[in-house]
């Protein structure tokens, strides 16, 4: 969503989270693109690994993303794990 945009767009893209429960959850399918999403809950509940599945799932249909870690928690072998293009993430540390 462009921030001169003056319209809520109807139809926003999503990205599957790869479940397809939580997808119907979520009532949109996913998350939607262009749009920043904060995975919150307590540690070892599976937020990283969650964002990460996501992210691998936009990447493979050729979308860019970026993870944001407040938790300074990202583990580069299960991001590789995970199928996440490393190359093609911007990630930065908070």
């Amino acid at each position: 969503m462009w921030l001169g945009c003056y319209t809520s767009p109807i139809n926003v893209s999503v990205v599957s989270t790869g479940s397809f429960a939580l997808d119907m959850e979520l009532e949109t399918g996913g998350f939607s693109k262009g749009r920043v999403v904060e995975i919150f809950g307590p540690e070892a509940s599976g937020k990283t690994t969650l964002a990460l599945h996501v992210i691998a799932e936009a990447q493979n249909k050729g979308d860019c993303c970026a993870f944001v870690d407040v938790e300074h928690s990202l583990d580069r072998a299960l991001v590789r794990t995970i199928g996440v293009n490393t190359e093609n993430l911007l990630s930065t540390l908070v």
